[in-house]
């Protein structure tokens, strides 16, 4: 098909041809790339064994229920959208593909995976797979996203689940570890989603999302950075106070949440910030991705250093 061919069609409102990749797009790969390292990081600090064809299947049905969840996202806020400026060419706005489709497609994700989990692996981490989808595709994205400010504190528990049911899928039992891997990213998402709400704040004020920078304004929006940032701390160390990891990720975490707050006590203490000057903002969005992955990362080779009897 031409280009002209391409634009008449969008502007006719008939939807382009749909390729794999918008359907590959709907599962949000890049939340997705956090999402499936976290679970992973997970099944391999999870205390014990599990067969590797076992816990590849956990991690795939993981990712296919967090991949269905995300397409159930983009499936209700579609014309959501279509009036932002960072979210208007995704594939069901950007007119290549039907709401439909993308709605079937969602519920056929998320309920394989939870079917796989139970099959495969256990039926404690399939219900709690299970009710991450719903967390997300409809607490979250359908009742929380449009209606509070606290819309990212309590939706933040569905991208805090994956670790959770990957640490459970190895023990088969809720224990204390995998409720602080849950706490840990439960609240780190205020701090690292706020960041860059404020530096995109004009398109969910455009679009009527009460995000708190929006409804509350800059200037409590940066105290509650600083304050999420600070109450992470602790819990990103408790793991090692408990005595369930070593010195190894001990000081890894002790590390990470420094710098972590060093550079959220900027951001806390300005008032207000034009969109192009908000270095400082940037900054704490782009490292806060990297934290959770040096978090975690240190989490297994924690565990890989035990298991080798490198430490005591």
């Amino acid at each position: 098909m031409s280009m002209d061919a391409t634009t008449t069609s969008t502007a006719s409102g008939t939807p382009m041809p749909t390729e794999w990749r918008d359907f590959f797009t709907l599962t949000k790969p890049r939340v997705m790339t956090l999402v499936i390292f976290t679970a992973i990081c997970g099944v391999l600090a999870a205390p014990g064994s599990i067969h590797p064809v076992l816990g590849f299947t956990a991690i795939l049905a993981i990712s296919m229920g967090a991949g269905g969840s995300a397409v159930l996202n983009m499936w209700w806020e579609a014309d959501i959208d279509a009036g932002m400026k960072r979210t208007m060419n995704r594939p069901l706005p950007g007119g290549r593909m039907r709401r439909e489709d993308a709605r079937d497609f969602g519920i056929f994700l998320s309920a394989v995976s939870v079917a796989l989990m139970g099959v495969a692996i256990g039926w404690l981490a399939a219900a709690l797979l299970a009710l991450a989808i719903v967390y997300y595709a409809v607490i979250y994205t359908m009742w929380l996203k449009p209606r509070t400010p606290q819309n990212i504190v309590i939706g933040g528990g569905a991208g805090a689940f994956p670790p959770m049911i990957g640490w459970i899928a190895v023990t088969g039992e809720v224990t204390a570890m995998p409720i602080l891997l849950f706490a840990i990213i439960f609240f780190w998402t205020p701090p690292h989603f706020w960041a860059l709400a404020l530096f995109v704040q004009s398109d969910y004020a455009k679009v009527g999302i009460p995000m708190l920078p929006v409804v509350a304004g800059e200037k409590p929006t940066r105290r509650q950075i600083w304050w999420y940032t600070l109450g992470l701390t602790p819990i990103a160390i408790a793991p090692w106070a408990i005595g369930g990891t070593s010195w190894i990720y001990g000081m890894t975490a002790v590390t990470l949440s420094a710098l972590f707050m060093w550079l959220a006590w900027p951001v806390g203490q300005r008032m207000r910030a034009e969109v192009d000057t908000m270095l400082p903002e940037k900054k704490l969005f782009k490292f806060s991705i990297y934290y959770l992955f040096a978090l975690f990362a240190a989490l297994v080779l924690d565990r890989v250093a035990a298991y080798q009897g490198w430490i005591a």
